[in-house]
């Protein structure tokens, strides 16, 4: 990285972000939220079976009377929530001069300072290799978050990431908030098992992919000795014509596809973000779009 993604000006930026979306801020970075864990709200959330010890006042007499059967009513608690932010911190992202990484850590600081300020905890991992790290843990409010989130300046950027092999060890609240995954997702390794894992512990999953322009749009042409950014030892040399780019851009047209359908499928959120874009284009455009932001 050129400079440090996290300095003053930046945190200026982000206390103005903040300052333009409070009270407006979707549910899945608001204080005192009502968790998919069912506690002693008022609000019904769902049925489950009656088991011996549960309590008696819980059982749904209604019910009972048209299906002969005991059930229980389970209600949404209200408690703080715990955004998890893991980045992903392999060469790929912080390959060139392309500013993925800068990119990824201050969508990063940002989702973050958004959480705190509406009262959450923030939990950051980076992801290397095949273990999830955790760099700042369960950080709330504000002081914490300017003593703390420098850190994310000190991430270093370098081997390859296995973000299921990370992600399926690792332990997270059931259904007490938002999983956040910042990657370029251009990898053929598995990261479908390590959205399941936090998907099936009723969190909220949002996947945010950075990619370069140079990516989206490559301008390479002619005679070119490409290496692998994760493993040197694979190199690619070819003469780029046009129809190469154009095999390039279904091959990018396809992983875009892969991480877009399947968190589609799996109801989680999805954006592609491109490295030079500007942070308030991407709050107050793109994820105001998914809903992550209203």
């Amino acid at each position: 990285m050129n400079q440090l993604p996290v300095n003053e000006e930046f945190l200026q930026q982000v206390e103005l972000l903040q300052t333009l979306v409070k009270n407006n801020v979707a549910g899945n970075f608001g204080g005192n939220h009502k968790s998919k864990s069912y506690g002693s709200s008022c609000e019904f959330a769902d049925y489950r079976d009656y088991m011996a010890g549960d309590e008696i006042k819980k059982i749904d007499w209604n019910a009972y009377a048209r299906f002969d059967k005991l059930y229980l009513k389970l209600y949404l608690d209200e408690r703080q929530l715990h955004t998890r932010i893991y980045i992903d911190a392999s060469r790929s992202v912080g390959y060139g001069n392309a500013k993925k990484d800068e990119q990824a850590i201050k969508i990063a600081a940002a989702l973050a300072y958004l959480s705190v300020c509406e009262m959450d905890k923030v939990s950051v991992y980076i992801i290397k290799d095949k273990q999830a790290t955790e760099i700042i843990s369960g950080m709330s409010g504000r002081e914490r978050y300017y003593n703390e989130i420098g850190k994310l300046n000190d991430i270093v950027f370098e081997g390859d990431s296995y973000i299921s092999d990370a992600l399926l060890p690792s332990t997270v609240g059931y259904g007490d908030g938002m999983s956040v995954i910042i990657s370029d997702f251009l990898t053929d390794n598995n990261y479908e098992y390590g959205i399941d894992h936090l998907i099936s512990k009723k969190r909220d999953v949002f996947c945010v992919q950075v990619l370069s322009s140079e990516e989206l749009n490559p301008k390479a042409r002619g005679k070119m000795h490409f290496f692998d950014s994760e493993d040197i030892s694979r190199t690619y040399r070819k003469n780029i014509n046009r129809e190469i780019i154009q095999a390039y851009r279904q091959a990018l047209e396809y992983a875009t596809g892969r991480i877009r359908g399947f968190c589609l499928s799996r109801g989680a959120e999805y954006l592609l973000v491109p490295a030079e874009k500007p942070l308030n284009e991407i709050f107050f455009g793109d994820l105001a779009e998914t809903g992550v932001v209203k």
